[in-house]
C-alpha cells in the first residue's frame, strides 16, 4: 500500500507532488523517503509530464527528518547504505524531463531544504523560513543542497547557516537568490501552477534543451559535492565525536570533545 504522506497527482501535463504529513510539519521518515523516490521514478518514466509542482499541505513545506523516526527500525539498512539510497533517490531529480517548481510555505529545514534546492525553481510564501541544522546534531548537510546553496550564494551564507544553523528568513532567501518569488500565502499554489502551465504550454524539447544547458553549469560540481558529504558523514557516523554527541544527548549534558 502506497504511503499516502507523500502524493502524486496529475493535473494534464503537470505532476504535482504532494508532502502530506501536516501533523508533523511535513517531517520526513524512511517510509516517505520511499514514497517519494517512488513517485520521482513514475515521473521520470512518464514523457507526457512537462512541469512538475512539489508542494505540502499545511502549516509548512517540510520541517526535514522525523527526528522521533531517527534511529527506528524502519528499514533495516547499514547507514552508508541508507545514505547511498537516500543520494541516488533524489538525484532522480536530475533525470526528469521537466523542470520542478517548488512551492514552500513555513518551514524548509535540514535534509528538506536541501532537496528544494536541488529543484529548479523554489517559489515561497510570505513568513517562510530555511535552516540547516545538522552540525547542531553532530552530522553534516547531505543531501547535496551545500552544492547548490554555494552555486547560487556563494560560500559566506553557506558557512553561516551551516555553521551556526541560523534561521535564514524569506526576505534574505530572495535578496540572495535561493527563492525567485514571494507570495501571499493564499496565493501560493495558485502561482506555482500558473508558472508549471506556462512551462507545460511551451516546446517540451525547447524546454529540455535550456534545462540542460543551465543545470550542466554546476552538476559536476554539484555531484563532487555530494560525494565528498557521503563519505564524510559516513566517517562521522563511526568517530569518537559522535558517539561522544549522542551520549551527552542521552545523558543531558554538555559533550565532552577530545579531537583537536
Amino acid at each position: 500500500m502506497a504511503d499516502e504522506r507523500v502524493q502524486l497527482t496529475r493535473d494534464g501535463h503537470i505532476a504535482v507532488i504532494t508532502n502530506n504529513n501536516p501533523a508533523k510539519h511535513n517531517a520526513f521518515d524512511d517510509e516517505m523517503d520511499f514514497a517519494l523516490f517512488e513517485i520521482l521514478d513514475e515521473i521520470k518514466a512518464d514523457k507526457s509530464i512537462r512541469a512538475v509542482v512539489w508542494r505540502g499541505e499545511g502549516k509548512s513545506w517540510s520541517s526535514g527528518r522525523d527526528v522521533a523516526a531517527i534511529g527506528g527500525k524502519q528499514v533495516e539498512m547499514a547507514h552508508h547504505a541508507l545514505m547511498e539510497r537516500g543520494q541516488r533517490g533524489i538525484q532522480q531529480l536530475w533525470e526528469i524531463d521537466a523542470p520542478v517548481i517548488v512551492a514552500i510555505q513555513g518551514w524548509a529545514i535540514g535534509g528538506s531544504f536541501q532537496r528544494a534546492l536541488l529543484c529548479d525553481i523554489r517559489v515561497a510564501a510570505e513568513g517562510a523560513r530555511f535552516m540547516l541544522p545538522e552540525v547542531t546534531h553532530g552530522v553534516i548537510p547531505d543531501t547535496g543542497g551545500v552544492g547548490r546553496l554555494f552555486e547560487i550564494c556563494g560560500s559566506g551564507l553557506v558557512s553561516d547557516m551551516v555553521l551556526t544553523g541560523r534561521i535564514l528568513s524569506v526576505e534574505e532567501a530572495l535578496t540572495h537568490g535561493i527563492v525567485s518569488r514571494i507570495v501571499a500565502p493564499e496565493e501560493l499554489d495558485d502561482t506555482v501552477m500558473e508558472m508549471a502551465a506556462k512551462v507545460a504550454a511551451a516546446s517540451p524539447y525547447t524546454v529540455q534543451l535550456a534545462r540542460r544547458v543551465i543545470r550542466n553549469l554546476a552538476d559536476e560540481n554539484l555531484r563532487r559535492s555530494m560525494n565528498d558529504e557521503y563519505a564524510y558523514q559516513t566517517l562521522i557516523n563511526r568517530s569518537d565525536d559522535y558517539n561522544e554527541f549522542r551520549a551527552a544527548r542521552a545523558e543531558q549534558r554538555e559533550p565532552e570533545y577530545q579531537r583537536s
